[in-house]
């Protein structure tokens, strides 16, 4: 096998696992992280009550895991200092605050430009910059005066005791910051514009047997990584497949939770859609926090006022106001331009609709790999199961390659899309709800349309016969 250098763009869990895989194969890599520091996602956020929403165990690397969880849900700072002590222990080559502005393809290589002028020249690339990454706020009319900020970029220099705080949002963080600050805040005005289905978390600590066995009994923590795997797999049929008894018999269940844990306010936090068509979020204090008598819910804001914010039925004075509008998940690329064969600007080739083959290559961009790329992310279970199962293809994929130019086949991309349009068709997502997962042209551009299981099956073996390798004098002489 050849010794390919490898560029990776990103070091968070995606770029980390695809360094030490990659790396284990006998590649050469290097790493740029537009931070100062590793971690992603759980890097940028640092708000108060930042959790995952996935299983400790099955939300971690298969090939590092982690007896030392404290509890079945790990905090978000707990999972950064995870990610941490898996670079510390794998010493990659990372080189930091170098923001990745330009991808350029010249060939037979890829040069990549960083903001500060700092090239890279590689045979291959991997993209692990992950969607939730950027953060979106809206574009309110009128201006408030106080401090406000994104809960991904959490201004920890504003004391909120006592203060009039106000969350535009009620998505996956907003459940978090919510019962987060609940207690500290004089008063919380959360402003909902369409409720979320809320599943209970059940969270618990590990107990001190519990971790001894994950450290001691050999195959235990494997086995219950298993375990919880095929529960998050058992949702998927019943949550997020077709439209049937099965999901009728689930929102049942979950009306029924609203109106038992939020009794005061369960007409204006049940949702008029099908669970499952916006993503389902996971809590067991979000309910209980609105019921306070310190916190208020309200419609959605219509414009900022100087003093706070204005809704349908009036102002709201505020001293602080937090966005949990979520990210660009739209604008996958960033600020960052990608450059492929002649020239050709795949923000241009993408639009509206991102589109790769199983997720991870789009043709006329050779020798480069995106992880959790279209149509691979998930509402049911770890992405990290996804992200694993991409990388082992990439290498694959790099093997095939060798020394010379993979290119995939137009004809490979339009199969895979028309083989995920086809499946999605009559399922959860395309039942009439506004989403993050559909483009603005009402496309799934976001979800993969099946258990990971049926992923993890695709993904096993390469099936050659979707690219074209070519070497790189070959490559030169054609687009010369």
């Amino acid at each position: 096998m050849s010794v390919a250098k490898v560029c990776i763009i990103g070091a968070g869990f995606g770029g980390l696992a695809a360094g030490i895989l990659l790396r284990r194969a006998g590649h050469t890599v290097q790493l740029l992280e537009r931070a100062a520091t590793v971690g992603g996602t759980w890097r940028d956020n640092t708000y108060p009550g930042v959790a995952c929403d996935v299983r400790s165990h099955l939300y971690s690397l298969s090939f590092a895991p982690n007896p030392e969880w404290s509890y079945r849900y790990a905090s978000g700072p707990e999972i950064q200092a995870y990610i941490k002590s898996i670079q510390a222990h794998e010493q990659l080559p990372i080189r930091f605050d170098s923001e990745v502005r330009h991808q350029e393809w010249l060939g037979d290589r890829w040069r990549v430009t960083c903001a500060d002028e700092h090239v890279e020249e590689a045979q291959f690339v991997v993209n692990g910059i992950g969607a939730l990454r950027d953060p979106l706020v809206p574009d309110l009319p009128g201006v408030f005066e106080g401090p406000q900020w994104h809960s991904a970029r959490w201004d920890h220099g504003v004391d909120l005791a006592g203060k009039r705080v106000g969350v535009i949002g009620t998505g996956a963080s907003a459940i978090q910051v919510i019962p987060g600050i609940c207690e500290t805040a004089g008063q919380v005005h959360v402003f909902q514009r369409t409720p979320a289905w809320v599943v209970p978390r059940d969270d618990h600590p590990y107990s001190d047997l519990s971790r001894w066995c994950f450290r001691n009994v050999p195959g235990w923590m494997a086995l219950r990584r298993l375990v919880i795997y095929l529960q998050h797999e058992v949702r998927y049929p019943l949550a997020f497949g077709r439209l049937g008894w099965a999901s009728n018999v689930f929102r049942w269940a979950l009306e029924r939770h609203i109106r038992r844990e939020a009794p005061t306010l369960h007409q204006q936090l049940t949702p008029a859609y099908q669970p499952g068509c916006k993503r389902i979020l996971i809590s067991d204090d979000y309910y209980p926090a609105l019921e306070r008598s310190n916190v208020h819910l309200h419609g959605p804001v219509v414009e900022r006022t100087a003093s706070g914010v204005r809704t349908a039925s009036g102002e709201v004075e505020l001293d602080a106001l937090v966005y949990c509008t979520g990210f660009r998940v739209d604008e996958p690329l960033g600020s960052m331009e990608v450059t492929g064969v002649n020239g050709r600007s795949l923000r241009q080739v993408w639009g509206n609709r991102p589109r790769a083959y199983l997720g991870v290559t789009v043709p006329d961009f050779p020798n480069s790999f995106g992880l959790l790329g279209p149509n691979t992310a998930l509402g049911h279970t770890s992405v990290l199961v996804m992200i694993e199962a991409q990388i082992r293809w990439i290498l694959q994929a790099i093997e095939l390659g060798g020394d010379g130019v993979l290119e995939t086949k137009s004809e490979a991309l339009a199969d895979f899309v028309g083989e995920v349009d086809g499946k999605i068709g009559d399922q959860v997502w395309m039942s009439g709800c506004q989403s993050w997962y559909l483009s603005k042209d009402g496309e799934n551009f976001t979800i993969w349309p099946g258990s990971t299981l049926s992923y993890l099956w695709r993904m096993r073996t390469l099936d050659p016969s979707a690219f074209v390798v070519s070497s790189c004098a070959e490559t030169s002489t054609n687009r010369g």
